[in-house]
């Protein structure tokens, strides 16, 4: 049986049609053909009417892609013969790894599988979940044998939601692949597309592993500075005149303290700290920065109401504004964000908080976290104002508006340093 060995030979497709599937769906179809596959038929047809609700591929670039077709449907796949999964891997209430999308893709392309085919995973996980949870799944529903009837790779996206700069062509690629055949072949077709380069990684757990402490790694340095945050809270100390100040030797790392969520540096840690703990070890370093990650939220709360309490602004009952409900700044993704940490906390102090966030889409926010967000803002009704998120939009209605939003007197708390210190009354 022959390997793909050419590139004219790959018949692509994409499944998963998100954050990561569809831009870099997008620029394969500027080289060749690809088909574009994703299980919501309203995503489909709002890509094929050219609009994508991600705002990650403008319009004009979904024009320029002229090679991608897009689908639900299965038979569409049969013709295919190079698959790449980019469907999400969340984690569940009990913060486990949630494989259950990647399993289902690869039920999925199980069933078109054929001898001489290559699937290639993107979608981030644990060193070992491409071989021992996705494969088996291939094989049981397909009926053929990994390295015998057909292959596998694994190349981990580094896509960054909102970021313009930072584009899936200019990011560096890890690849690799289940045979040095396969990983040669999956390198030589990213390369195509990838004008930032590649690193091709010995093996599929390698690259597993590269890409699951990336996030890990970030996470921990963040979780650092939340923890000094706290510290020199405490002391009475600027927290970001410190940062400046430490910033002026070359090799201080540039991170900032605040709300830790989103679908990488929130979630991968745990998929690590998962395997670890399966193999007999238990993790703590990386457990005790998620912990303290996790308990931002409640901890900006509680510096919010200590300095409404000063001003002796009354907390039960008052009325809270948060300027911002995405995971990050500029873009639309809701995935695990932690502002609804703020919201819940508010809500022990019973107080009644509103939701201000010119990204987001009011149907996804109430769909998945029960949060209806107002469409206007209101002059001179709020007790405290909280800014959770740096949208540029925020930065450019500067503090003097956003102050008239509150009452004579009122706090306002800026999250994320869009202000200049003595333009808020609270920093983290």
């Amino acid at each position: 049986m022959s390997i793909i060995d050419h590139s004219s030979e790959i018949k692509l497709a994409v499944i998963g049609l998100g954050y990561v599937g569809l831009p870099l769906a997008a620029e394969f179809a500027k080289h060749r053909t690809v088909v574009g596959f994703d299980i919501d038929a309203g995503r489909v047809a709002a890509l094929e009417a050219g609009r994508d609700v991600t705002l990650e591929v403008s319009e004009q670039e979904l024009r320029e892609a002229s090679g991608l077709r897009y689908t639900s449907n299965l038979s569409d796949l049969v013709e295919c013969n190079f698959y790449i999964v980019t469907v999400p891997t969340p984690i569940d209430e009990h913060k486990r790894p949630d494989l259950s999308p990647l399993l289902r893709a690869s039920r999925l392309i199980g069933k078109v599988l054929e001898k001489g085919d290559i699937v290639v995973f993107e979608s981030t996980v644990y060193p070992g979940a491409t071989e021992e949870d996705c494969v088996p799944e291939l094989e049981a529903v397909s009926g053929l044998k990994l390295n015998v009837d057909f292959y596998v790779g694994y190349s981990p996206e580094r896509i960054n939601p909102g970021d313009k700069a930072h584009r899936v062509s200019t990011i560096k690629k890890v690849t690799a692949g289940s045979t040095p055949e396969v990983a040669e072949i999956v390198d030589r077709l990213y390369r195509e597309i990838i004008v930032a380069g590649t690193h091709k990684a010995s093996s599929i757990r390698v690259a597993e592993a590269a890409k699951v402490i990336e996030n890990t790694q970030r996470d921990l340095n963040i979780a650092l500075i939340n923890e000094l945050a706290i510290i020199f809270n405490k002391m009475g100390i600027e927290t970001e005149a410190v940062l400046e100040a430490a910033g002026t030797k070359w090799n201080f790392l540039p991170f900032r303290p605040g709300l830790v969520g989103g679908h990488c540096i929130g979630v991968d840690p745990y998929y690590l700290t998962y395997k670890a703990e399966a193999i007999g070890y238990h993790p703590q370093i990386i457990l005790a920065g998620r912990r303290l990650n996790d308990g931002m939220g409640a901890y900006a709360v509680s510096q919010l109401v200590k300095a409404m309490v000063k001003r002796r602004i009354q907390v039960e009952g008052a009325r809270v504004l948060v300027m911002g409900l995405t995971f990050k700044e500029n873009c639309p993704d809701l995935r695990n964000t932690r502002v609804v940490d703020i919201l819940r906390e508010l809500r022990e102090y019973n107080v009644l908080a509103d939701v201000y966030d010119p990204w987001v889409n009011a149907e996804d926010a109430q769909r998945e976290y029960g949060v209806t967000p107002v469409d206007e803002l209101q002059a001179g009704v709020y007790d405290a104002i909280i800014l959770a998120v740096a949208h540029d939009r925020f930065r450019t209605i500067g503090a003097e508006k956003i102050r008239a939003l509150g009452k004579s007197a009122h706090v306002l708390y800026d999250l994320k340093y869009i202000l200049k210190a003595e333009e808020a009354d609270v920093r983290l």
